[in-house]
């Protein structure tokens, strides 16, 4: 004898149906299982990852990740709220790290780069596979930004976000809302090229290693305390701030 499905209603708000095949978007969906399972694994079965999930609400009441489904609940599914905060007592996840910290995957050179320029610590490597990502994501308490919404499924990865945006810029600016970073911004004290933080340095320490115009020209001078990279505040510099700038103002 063969058990008959169950059924449960599940409705996701605002962006998680950014994860929905269009057809399925913003409307109650059917499904059907044979053994429980919790309320994580019928987000996930959509292809939701639950780092995007800040509020789930079964039958009216608010419940946790580890909830077991039964025949006929009705889930709904939110994501973070930008307008007002939920109590901890509703929350699913852990509240924001201590830290904003962030690991990239292989697909986000770019950002990183952007987001260190920013003063974010952003780790990136070509190296780093899905379970690499995980791991780093987990152990150090990064926040893991992945084009894969394969490594956003771990439970190990407690925050985490799948970038929507293919263009790098637009991907700043969609990490710096996703996240509320404007306050949190400091500019050009980090290295974009290896994460390593910038310190002030005299011009005499660093005149050997500069192009002679650069030298004539610029009296002020930073360096990584990392890799050695030397900076000045050239063309490039103020194109970006005048980006940064923008990027704060909207």
């Amino acid at each position: 004898m063969v058990d008959s499905p169950n059924r449960v209603y599940v409705r996701f708000y605002a962006e998680l149906n950014d994860h929905l095949p269009r057809d399925q978007r913003q409307m109650v969906l059917e499904k059907l299982f044979v053994a429980p399972g919790t309320v994580k694994d019928i987000i996930e079965s959509f292809g939701v990852p639950h780092t995007e999930v800040e509020l789930i609400i079964v039958n009216g009441d608010s419940v946790p990740f580890s909830y077991v489904v039964r025949s006929g609940d009705r889930i709904a599914a939110y994501p973070m709220f930008e307008s007002f905060d939920i109590t901890e007592e509703l929350r699913v996840r852990p509240q924001v790290l201590r830290e904003i910290k962030f690991v990239l995957d292989v697909h986000l050179g770019k950002l990183a780069a952007y987001l260190r320029m920013l003063g974010f610590d952003a780790v990136y490597g070509n190296e780093l596979s899905g379970t690499g990502l995980v791991r780093i994501s987990s152990e150090q308490h990064r926040i893991l930004l992945t084009r894969d919404r394969g490594p956003l499924k771990y439970s190990a990865v407690t925050h985490g976000y799948l970038i929507r945006e293919t263009d790098s810029r637009r991907q700043l600016a969609e990490v710096v809302a996703r996240f509320d970073l404007r306050r949190s911004i400091q500019p050009f004290t980090r290295c974009m090229a290896c994460n390593g933080s910038l310190a002030e340095i005299a011009k005499e320490q660093v005149r050997m290693f500069l192009p002679p115009r650069v030298a004539e020209k610029f009296d002020e001078f930073q360096r990584c305390t990392l890799c050695g990279r030397i900076y000045w505040r050239g063309s490039h510099y103020l194109r970006m701030r005048r980006w940064v700038s923008e990027l704060v103002g909207r």
